[in-house]
């Protein structure tokens, strides 16, 4: 089988995701053509490059409606002759993307791709789509449907993390994102965003609290404890559905849970040819990719069951793995991942993750596997694995290899 090398790796920064945030006035449409143009002019890319840019995005209304992949590729400095696909699997949209890119490769459907994804949380927020999971009767109560944030203090209700677990967590993840922008390590993949008269508006990721402490975690109230005990009253629903569990315990707020942002990411996946024909050395191989349904309520345990697959289907274990980029979705979905491999917390997440810099929703499986490849460069490692929670009961996972 033709192996998918990944050639580069950008994102731009990550913004705020609210009215005062740098990138408010940015669309997706826009922070899109930012990556795609960057990808282009670095890779010296010319005519029908690559066969298809295939676009994670979540909430596909609005300004980011109408096959939003397609829209980009035409208001980009693409050629107009390449198509674009627009992709929903909630969190790991943009992960998503690359692997299918990577596995249409492998399977001979075209030499290259370009594969991503964006998300404007600023403009188009989070559950404008009104999805029928969680709105639909018929489906919601079958299902014991609650909100992610109910289903991230479930699984520490269920496997035992503390506040104080969850809150030192967030802590690292400021910490290591704070040292990782200090030491220059995300500057060969940041594009800076910049207006129309070529002024740059971000070029940092804003969302990061430097001098985040227990202390200040600690006056923090829960955000989800109202929403579970009081109204609507998800915990019943969640009680009814593990009725093991005698109460749960909302360990989660704002600093512990991932920030609402702005952003997105690009990657450019060919096979060896694509590669010669430009001039471009390979910087990894996709070794493997990996998707997998599991309890919808719960929900945020997939990168369990994920790495479980992948790792066997790459008839691998989980010892041979260097580096973990594991999306911090909410502090108990690392601590799950942590618990459930033994796997020492010092190579999950290096430079820190979504707590501390945010997730753009449709960009952050996009973001990670970059991250993820930078910090095998940098250290020298030959093996990493990125895997994120998906909404809806889902998990996803990549396995990359250095060539």
């Amino acid at each position: 089988m033709t192996e998918a090398y990944i050639y580069d790796a950008v994102r731009t920064p990550r913004g705020k995701g609210r009215k005062d945030g740098s990138l408010h006035e940015v669309s997706s449409l826009n922070l899109s053509t930012t990556v795609l143009n960057a990808l282009k002019e670095r890779n010296n890319l010319e005519g029908h490059a690559v066969e298809d840019v295939i676009w994670g995005n979540v909430t596909q209304v609005k300004e980011n409606g109408g096959c939003l992949a397609r829209t980009a590729v035409l208001a980009s400095d693409l050629d107009e002759m390449i198509p674009g696909l627009a992709i929903n699997r909630f969190c790991a949209s943009g992960m998503e993307a690359v692997n299918l890119a990577a596995n249409q490769v492998k399977g001979g459907a075209g030499k290259a791709y370009i594969a991503g994804g964006v998300e404007a949380m600023s403009r188009v927020p989070m559950g404008s789509d009104g999805a029928a999971i969680a709105v639909d009767p018929s489906v919601a109560m079958e299902m014991y449907f609650v909100p992610q944030g109910i289903s991230a203090d479930i699984i520490a209700t269920e496997y035992g993390f503390s506040r104080d677990q969850a809150d030192e967590l967030a802590v690292e993840s400021q910490r290591r994102a704070v040292a990782a922008w200090e030491d220059k390590r995300f500057d060969g993949s940041i594009v800076a965003v910049k207006d129309v008269n070529g002024l740059t508006i971000l070029d940092n990721d804003e969302y990061i609290r430097p001098g985040t402490d227990m202390q200040s975690l600690g006056g923090l109230k829960p955000a989800f404890k109202e929403q579970g005990e009081v109204m609507p009253g998800f915990d019943k629903l969640a009680l009814m559905k593990y009725p093991h569990l005698e109460k749960i315990n909302h360990i989660h707020h704002a600093g512990n849970s991932s920030g609402i942002v702005d952003g997105s990411a690009g990657v450019l996946i060919g096979n060896k040819e694509f590669g010669e024909e430009y001039g471009l050395k390979p910087r990894a191989v996709i070794k493997q990719t990996a998707k997998i349904g599991l309890d919808p309520t719960i929900m945020l345990t997939g990168p369990v069951p994920a790495t479980q697959k992948i790792l066997k289907d790459a008839g691998m274990e989980i010892g041979d793995i260097d580096l973990f980029e594991v999306n911090e979705a909410f502090a108990s979905v690392v601590l799950r991942f942590q618990q459930a491999f033994d796997v020492d917390p010092s190579i999950v997440n290096v430079n820190g993750g979504s707590i501390a810099m945010g997730h753009p929703l449709g960009a952050t499986g996009a973001i990670i596997i970059g991250t993820l490849l930078d910090e095998m460069e940098r250290q020298d490692k030959e093996t990493g694995l990125a895997t994120l929670c998906i909404a809806s009961g889902m998990g996803a996972a990549t396995i990359l290899e250095r060539v």
